[in-house]
């Protein structure tokens, strides 16, 4: 089976939609598909990922037109227009024939994927937003939303396939591992964890080790984790040096440290499932407006907390909000409790069955 990925990755759109991909494409390979990734401005370490897994990988040309808006919300994530990212993907998996395209970028909608359908047997598209029509025929949303039968009525075809919620989560093995031997966590917090995605351009981590800093905390281990093109990384690594805190650098070692974390303080993104299903209770921030449903969801049934959206936090706020689960880890218990029974870190393993019984 040959199945083609396209997504991108950079400082404005993050890591989360390269990594769910890699995820996916990775199991895919191990039961024996070949595997090609098509991408645009893909950051070199990433690119390095695909090299070291033995992926076909495929750059499109930059082309940047800064002038282009488009009629999609994210349209300026795309760098040029659907129609010209489409006959370059087209250009880049010429050569053979494909199965299966995958396409996780909220960039491309309907008029990208019907152009697409000369190419490929069937898509597949990952999304998590809905605010978008798709001409698809799986569509897969791995997050939890109290509406989430309703999300993507009239969006996508009578026939699609949907597969919605943590049950379809795409977390690496590891993690369901690791979860097999941990339980939820009771008693008072011994590690915490810090980590805002793969970029934070706006920097949540530094203020969270300010945060951090002002409270007494002598005797609980810190583990901080940015990516390798962290704005501030420097400055970060200095900062957790003058603290005690340990500072990770596009770690390989994220489900451990999370399997060994009491409390993790960080973004409502596509972490949140990789938290839940080591039952690591978490302290959230939302950065990005398709982080704000999630979270109040899954604080609505107690699987999270919940501080502000990113425009209203500063370090009081969140040294405020840390101090609180210090002192009530019953509560805490309770949150990790209910983020370990939501995700079951199976969900690849359900995607990957779909492949073989569709193609």
């Amino acid at each position: 089976m040959k199945i083609a990925f396209r997504c991108d990755a950079t400082i404005q759109i993050g890591s989360g939609h390269f990594m769910r991909c890699l995820t996916l494409a990775d199991a895919l390979k191990k039961q024996g598909a070949v595997i090609r990734f098509v991408s645009r401005n893909l950051p070199e370490h990433l690119c390095e990922i695909l090299v070291s897994k033995g992926i076909e990988f495929v750059a499109l040309q930059n082309e940047m037109i800064e002038t282009h808006t488009g009629d999609l919300a994210h349209s300026h994530w795309l760098g040029t227009s659907q129609e010209q990212d489409a006959y370059d993907t087209n250009q880049a998996l010429g050569d053979q024939t494909w199965d299966w395209l995958v396409v996780d970028h909220y960039a491309l909608d309907v008029r990208w994927e019907s152009i697409m359908r000369i190419q490929v047997g069937q898509i597949m598209v990952i999304d998590d937003i809905a605010d978008r029509q798709h001409d698809c025929d799986v569509l897969l949303d791995q997050n939890y939303y109290e509406d989430m039968q309703a999300r993507y009525t009239g969006k996508a075809p009578a026939e699609c396939r949907l597969l919605l919620g943590p049950r379809y989560a795409l977390l690496r093995d590891e993690f369901r591992q690791l979860r097999e031997h941990i339980k939820p966590r009771t008693g008072p917090v011994k590690r915490i964890m810090v980590f805002f995605g793969g970029v934070d351009v706006d920097n949540y981590t530094g203020l969270t080790i300010k945060a951090l800093s002002g409270l007494d905390i002598e005797g609980i281990h810190v583990d901080v984790v940015i990516g390798a093109l962290h704005p501030k990384r420097v400055q970060i690594e200095q900062e957790c040096a003058v603290q005690g805190y340990v500072c990770h650098v596009q770690t390989t070692h994220m489900a451990k440290l999370m399997a060994a974390a009491d409390l993790a303080i960080g973004a409502g993104g596509s972490a949140s499932w990789e938290r839940c299903c080591l039952g690591l209770a978490a302290l959230l921030v939302v950065l990005a407006e398709n982080q704000i449903d999630i979270v109040i969801a899954l604080k609505a049934i107690g699987a999270c907390e919940y501080i502000e959206t990113s425009e209203s936090v500063n370090v009081d706020l969140m040294r405020f909000g840390i101090y609180n689960l210090l002192i009530d880890y019953s509560k805490l218990g309770k949150v990790s409790q209910r983020a370990f029974a939501l995700v079951d870190g199976r969900g690849v393993d359900r995607v990957i069955k779909l492949f073989g019984s569709q193609a």
